[in-house]
């Protein structure tokens, strides 16, 4: 079968994404909201379309849809709901000939606050801020979708998104890493190359349902930190208290939930991770000279 993908939203992780299905995809197109940002995509063997969500489907993304036999969304709802499916349901559900899967691309955020628990697929969503329980609201809307056209339809649940120029050593160099120490905190991470691998495998396979996309080690967020300094050789920002921290109303959100997302579900899928976890990671990233950022 020939596969083309549809990227909407080739943002950090759909270049990712992008990149890793090249090898074996006759076309790879994906949008963004700026023309300016068409040479990027480009560079990651991305045809560029330009959608902003308010303007419906241009014709020419339309005719791309029309042989589009994998679709990956990764992007974020507005209070409206899904961009796409508000302009553009129509096209996905009856003018999609070729189509044979759906990726969604969400967050863990569905969860809610679990104390630190551990949480999978099964686990209650009691989302705490708006934006998560737009990505819940969201996720059902694509798995309806996909219900009523007989199409396998997966959540990628990913968890905080790093990789080259989105990680602790980058942010040590340009002087804005912080230690910020909540007692009892921790974070699950997601390296972009996981996401992409993930993806890719859920793709290959038609896997619908539901996938925590996300490593084995959830930590303490200080952590991360010290342990990219002690890689680069250099002394740690000092720890500040989460209180004393000044975080902005959003920075403070995200540390309002505490969970341990667990990947079991999508390793039970064949998919090994890339890394683990941020140790891994960052030593891998720092040996192979891949912490800058993409265009460095």
């Amino acid at each position: 079968m020939t596969k083309e993908f549809f990227i909407f939203g080739a943002g950090y992780s759909g270049r990712a994404i992008a990149r890793e299905v090249l090898g074996e995809a006759a076309f790879v197109g994906g949008t963004t909201r700026n023309p300016e940002n068409a040479e990027t995509l480009q560079r990651s063997g991305i045809t560029p379309f330009v959608f902003d969500g308010g303007s419906g489907l241009s014709p020419e993304i339309s005719d791309a849809l029309s042989r589009t036999t994998h679709l990956i969304v990764s992007i974020a709802p507005d209070a409206q709901g899904d961009p796409l499916l508000a302009v553009g349901r129509d096209v996905v559900g009856s003018a999609m000939p070729a189509l044979k899967w759906i990726g969604y691309l969400s967050t863990v955020g569905v969860y809610g606050d679990h104390g630190g628990a551990w949480v999978d697929e099964t686990s209650a969503c009691d989302p705490v801020s708006e934006r998560s329980k737009q990505r819940l609201a969201t996720e059902n809307d694509w798995l309806r979708l996909g219900s009523d056209r007989g199409l396998p339809v997966a959540i990628l649940r990913l968890s905080g998104i790093y990789g080259p120029g989105r990680n602790a050593l980058a942010n040590l160099a340009e002087g804005k890493a912080r230690r910020i120490v909540k007692p009892g905190q921790v974070f699950n991470r997601i390296h972009v190359d996981d996401i992409a691998g993930a993806t890719a495998h859920l793709a290959r396979r038609r896997e619908g349902g539901l996938f925590n996309v996300t490593d084995d080690a959830p930590s303490p967020p200080q952590d991360v930190v010290a342990y990219a300094a002690r890689i680069m050789g250099i002394e740690p920002p000092p720890e500040v208290a989460f209180e004393a921290a000044g975080l902005s109303p959003m920075g403070r959100s995200f540390y309002g939930e505490c969970k341990r997302a667990a990947n079991a579900k999508l390793k039970a899928t064949g998919y090994r991770m890339r890394h683990p976890d941020y140790r891994a990671a960052l030593d891998a990233m720092w040996a192979e000279d891949r912490w800058r950022a993409e265009n460095s």
